[in-house]
Parts: C-alpha cells; structure tokens; sequence
C-alpha cells in the first residue's frame, strides 16, 4: 500500500511537471500568452461563421455558439491526440535513462489540453453573453461531459502513441483522418440536413455524441438523456480500455524503436 501511494505521488509530480513545462513552452516569447487560448477559437468561429452563415444560419439559431461549442469540443480530441503521438519517441532520451511510468507522456497531453479547454471555455461565454444565452441547470452536466471526453481522449492518445513508435506513417494518417473525421460530424451543418443513412451512421461516431451534449447543455439548455449518457460513457470505457491494452502490450518493446 505505501509502494503504492508514493509511486502515485510520484507520477503526479512528474505529471504535473511535463503539463507546466508544456504550457512555459507554448507560451514562451508571446506578447499575448494565455490569451490565444481564448482568441484561437474566437478567431476561427468568425471566419468559419463568415463563411457557412450565409448557408445555415436560418436553419441553426445563434449559429456562431453552436459553431464555437462543436469547435472546443472537437479541438480537445485533435490537439491531445496530435500533440500525443510523438509523446513517447520525443521522451526516448529519458525513458532509455531512468525507469519510468511511460503512460504518463501521451496521458501529460490529456492533461494539457483540459488546462487549455478550461481557458478557452471564456471565449464561450463570450459568445454566450454577446447573444444573451444565460446558462440553465443544464450546464451543470459539463464536469460529466469533459470526464467522458478525457478518458475517450486518454484512450486514444495511448493507442496512437504506442502505435507511432512502429509506425511512424501514424503520425501523418492522423492528420487526414482528423480532417476526414471533423468534415463527417456537424460542426458546422445542422445534423439534420444529412440524408436517413448518414444519420444511422452518424450514430457510431463518438465525437458528434459529445458535441450533441456540449449543445444540448450550453446552447438548447436540455439535460442529457440517459441513452445520451450511457452512449458518451460507453464510448469513453471502451476507448481507454482498448488504449490502455494496446499501450500495455507494446510499452516493453517501445526502447527498441524510439
């Protein structure tokens, strides 16, 4: 049991070091720091709005939240994911040195990035004050929300880390499948405009559930269902369970190939 608490305090020191490291670098030699993390989706809610307003802003009220809601919700899994797949081949140097908990690189990421969604969460209710949307009880589901989004991207920042260590033609498939994978969830197109058969299909893809509650809780003030729940968690256990066992299966050959 104390071998046990002190490797937990352990990895959270170690942790926590690898998230303050990261945040000192993104933001090194920036005028404006921390606040590109609320500027960055402000920025890019105006242009996409620019661009797709004129298409669907009748069929979609207040059309900029509901872009920059499916926008941070989206973000999160691109810039963990990402940033995490060379997590493990640029931390050689050490894991090669010293006996560390290898988990603690791609899973660091995960972290980071729930520093900077909290951030970027004041570009939201930017938004949210500019069109008069005032948060209901609803909201209160959020901490549920980014608990199911966090284990889904932990999940899958250990399969893709442990995979880029073989393959490194991961890290460049990524980039088109995370292209491929925003053009299919509505973003920025109401769900409804897609034909039956994609709608039945859209129903397997995790990211448009998790969307679908940041609007249902922040925008269209509804509390999520149960089936909504369950399918957002189910998608959650899964993915990090599967991650989690291919990490596992592979980490001790990881030294032979980063």
């Amino acid at each position: 049991m104390s071998n046990f608490r002190e490797n937990l305090r352990r990895d959270g020191f170690v942790l926590q070091s690898l998230v303050s490291k990261d945040f000192k670098l993104k933001y090194r030699r920036s005028v404006l720091g921390v606040l590109w993390s609320v500027l960055n989706p402000l920025l890019m809610m105006i242009v996409l709005s620019a661009v797709f307003s004129f298409v669907f802003q009748r069929d979609i009220d207040n059309f900029p939240l509901y872009l920059i809601l499916g926008q941070t919700v989206f973000n999160f899994m691109i810039t963990s994911t990402t940033s995490s797949m060379t997590s493990i081949i640029d931390a050689s140097s050490l894991i090669k040195k010293i006996r560390i908990n290898k988990t603690l690189f791609p899973l660091e990421k995960v972290a980071f990035e729930v520093l900077n969604f909290a951030i970027s969460l004041i570009a939201v209710v930017m938004v949210m004050v500019y069109f008069k949307v005032m948060p209901t009880v609803s909201i209160l589901f959020l901490p549920l929300l980014l608990i199911y989004l966090v284990f889904f991207c932990a999940g899958l920042c250990l399969l893709l880390s442990s995979l880029a260590v073989f393959f490194r033609d991961v890290i460049h498939l990524w980039t088109v499948v995370t292209l491929a994978w925003m053009y299919v969830t509505p973003i920025f197109y109401p769900y409804d405009i897609l034909p039956e058969f994609m709608q039945s299909i859209m129903q397997f893809n995790p990211m448009y559930h998790f969307v679908t509650y940041f609007r249902e809780i922040a925008l269209w003030h509804v509390i999520p269902s149960l089936e909504r729940n369950l399918v957002c968690l189910g998608c959650a256990v899964i993915m990090f369970a599967l991650g989690m066992f291919v990490f596992r299966k592979l980490q001790k050959r990881f030294i032979l190939y980063v």
